[in-house]
This record gives C-alpha cells, structure tokens and sequence, in this order.
C-alpha cells in the first residue's frame, strides 16, 4: 500500500510540475510581449511548486523503502553492527527434535538469547516439562545488548513478553510477522515507549527480531497451531546472552547490570525446572516465581 501511494504522489507531483513550468513559460512569453503585463501569482506557484518538491521527495522514499535494494542495504548494514555487537558471541549448533514437534493441544514457548543470536521454541504436552523442539539463528535485530527504553532508540527489547491470536500478521510487508506485546506491563510502569515490535521475516530490523523467510514460516506456523489449538498467550522472554554464573560475572560492570539481574531469576528456574515461571511487576520491578 505504501509503495502504491509513494508512486501516486510522484507520479501527481511530477505532473504538476510540468504544468507549472509550462504556465511559467506562457506567463514569461507575455511579460516580452506586454511591458505592462504583471504576473500577480509568483509567491502562490511557489508554495505550490515547494508543495509538490516536498511531496514527489515523499513518495520517492516510499518507494524506496519497498524496493529491495534497500531491504537488502538495510539488512547488510544491521548484520555488521550485530556482528560487531556479537565480538565475543558463542556458535550453537542448530538444534531440532522431531520427535517434540507440537500437535494440536500442545503449549509452545519462546526463548531468545541476543548475544548467541538464537531462537528456541520448546513444547509441552499435557502438564509435562517443557522439551527443546528447535533452536534457529536470529538473523538480526538492532540496538545491541540492553533494554528498548523509547520509541525511535533502535533498540530490541529484553524482558518477559507474550503474544496472542489477534497480533499475528500473515500479510505482513515482512512476509510474516507476529508482534511481542511490547510495552509491557513493566514498560508502561517505567515509562518506556515504542510500538509494533515484531518477529519477522526478510531479515531487516528497526528494533524488532528478524529472521530468514524460510525461519519465520516455521517459527509462525507452531505459533498458528499452538493458539489454534487452545493456547491463549505464547510467552516470549528475550535475554541479553545466556544468564550463566561466568556470563552475569563478564557482564556485571554494564550499567545494564540491575536490569538483567531482574531477569536471571526466569532463566534459572527454567534452567532447572523446564517451567515457565509466573512473571508479575511490583514498584516498578519484575517479580518471578
């Protein structure tokens, strides 16, 4: 839809323009021919001709930012800041087990660790501790470690999200895309902003989770099935890197520190008891049980 409106304000633009020229170029020819003749209208054709310059320059980034040489600029240039975030990433193997792939009734939930830049979704069946299903590579996201904290600041979240039926997009511009609940109940609590957070495909991220199309198709079918089949929110919790005893210590001078030591508690029990703990917000804190 953007792309149709940026090419109908070029297109009304640039005719516009030749039109004015073209009175312009009248206007001029009888100035020659009638000394006396005024042309009363300067100032009015051009706050029309700026109108039209303003408009034409926003369609053409319209339909620039559709076009897929700027996609694909985009994605390039948030790969290398990643890879550059990413210095002292650790390399997983990725991980599937057929044999967890989740069927109608099934709870699936979502784990995201920045640093290592994966994505795991787990299953649970009937009450029974969650299973790892498959680990995928996050193809980028932006902003580096830390929490989003405003709109416009770049930034990918970390902290306890979740999302539902009526957030899934399969129209999305970004082939699929499904929002993760941002801002939270904490968020709100402590003042952040932001809006239209997502995961999703092509690869491209201005504060969302990225992935390859051929990841999100899987990534957004188990979501689909697993609110199909009863599950009424899928939880999302993102970390800055996996919360580890050696990790909290090579983190412990980041001012973001405090934050993720709100974090670990999740990642702890999840660690030792493969349940999604309970998350609530109490003067402006997470609390986990």
């Amino acid at each position: 839809m953007s792309k149709l409106i940026g090419n109908l304000l070029c297109l009304s633009s640039l005719i516009f323009l030749v039109a004015v020229g073209f009175v312009l170029l009248i206007s001029a020819v009888v100035r020659k021919r009638k000394n006396n003749f005024k042309f009363r209208n300067n100032r009015i054709f051009g706050f029309f001709v700026g109108g039209c310059l303003i408009a034409f320059i926003a369609g053409f980034v319209l339909v620039l930012k559709n076009n897929p040489l700027y996609i694909d600029s985009l994605s390039a240039i948030n790969q290398a800041l990643n890879r550059y975030h990413h210095a002292q990433a650790l390399e997983y193997p990725l991980q599937t087990n057929p044999a967890n792939y989740p069927v109608r009734g099934d709870n699936i939930y979502l784990r995201l660790f920045k640093q290592e830049g994966i994505l795991e979704v787990w299953t649970q069946r009937e009450n029974q501790p969650y299973k790892l299903y498959k680990t995928w590579k996050i193809c980028t996201f932006s902003g580096g470690l830390g929490p989003k904290k405003a709109e416009g600041d770049g930034k990918s979240p970390e902290g306890f999200y979740a999302t539902q039926k009526n957030l899934l997009n399969p129209h999305s511009r970004y082939h699929l895309s499904f929002n993760i609940g941002f801002p939270n109940t904490y968020d709100q609590a402590n003042g952040f902003s932001g809006s239209y957070i997502m995961i999703h495909g092509k690869c491209v991220s201005a504060g969302c989770y990225a992935m390859t199309d051929a990841s999100i198709e899987e990534i957004y079918t188990l979501v689909s099935l697993a609110l199909d089949g009863g599950q009424k929110q899928i939880p999302i919790h993102i970390f800055p890197f996996m919360m580890s005893p050696s990790n909290m210590k090579k983190n412990q001078d980041s001012e973001y520190f405090p934050f993720w030591q709100q974090l670990k508690p999740a990642y702890d029990i999840f660690e030792t008891q493969r349940r999604v703990p309970d998350i609530s917000v109490e003067r402006r804190h997470y609390v986990v049980q």
